[in-house]
């Protein structure tokens, strides 16, 4: 009569090498794609480490074969600050993450937070946090803001002026603290201890020009560049010190 034979001993014995294959494959990319270095670039709002922590989430964060599918033609989204970040990799160890963040013209202070509105005047973040190098906007008058919509200001020819100055400081390389508009000819910029009072728009480039010479030479003094009647080669330009703070601080 004829008996069949057992199989399982070489069914088991297969799966035995299949799960030894199987935890060999999984040893080799753990410990071949395991990322140790992280290039972070054109991040201000957050840090480093922030931007890593966001990136990497999760049990295979740091698997840069799994990050390479995660973010193929795809980056990270719906980050506050951020348009987008893309995610390369530079090798099996190492990624580059490079961050897009929103253009941002300045902040207001509302009630216990910083409204932060793009160069349209759209506010499109709420935050505790003070961004550096995003200047302070005072002087507005406005009774609620609603996130995504445009600040209520009376004229919203405010907000090309901002654009204006901001990328006049970054031309000359300085950071104002704050941007004080009282009215269309009533512009004052503030430096620490140093206020800048440019008066209205004309010869606005030429008024912020001088400015990192006139501070430099300033040092550690406190008071108000005037400049309201400021004329190329500085002329009209006066300093008053140690002036008391005013109904515009």
């Amino acid at each position: 009569m004829y008996r069949k034979r057992r199989r399982w001993p070489w069914v088991l014995f297969g799966i035995l090498i299949l799960a030894a294959a199987l935890g060999g494959l999984g040893y080799y990319l753990w410990s071949h794609y395991t990322v140790t270095e992280v290039y972070v670039e054109g991040n201000l709002h957050y840090t480093q480490e922030e931007i890593r922590d966001i990136v990497m989430e999760g049990p295979l964060g740091n698997n840069s074969l799994y990050l390479s599918l995660k973010y193929r033609n795809k980056g990270v989204e719906n980050i506050p600050f951020v348009d987008v970040m893309d995610v390369s990799i530079v090798s099996p160890n190492a990624i580059r993450i490079t961050v897009y963040e929103k253009a941002l013209a300045g902040y207001v202070a509302f009630m216990d937070s910083l409204m932060y509105f793009d160069k349209d005047g759209y506010v499109v973040e709420s935050s505790s946090v003070r961004t550096a190098g995003i200047p302070q906007i005072t002087g507005l008058s406005f009774d609620h803001i609603v996130l995504g919509e445009k600040l209520p200001v009376e004229d919203d020819s405010v907000f090309e002026s901002i654009m204006d100055i901001t990328k006049l400081l970054s031309k000359y390389e300085l950071t104002a603290d704050k941007i004080y508009f009282q009215a269309a000819d009533n512009i004052v910029l503030y430096f620490g201890g140093v206020k800048a009072a440019l008066g209205d728009r004309s010869g606005l480039e030429e008024k912020i020009m001088v400015l990192p010479q006139f501070l430099k030479e300033l040092g550690d003094r406190k008071g108000t560049i005037r400049m309201e009647n400021y004329e190329s080669g500085g002329a009209m330009t006066v300093f008053e010190a140690q002036e008391e703070s005013g109904a515009d601080e």
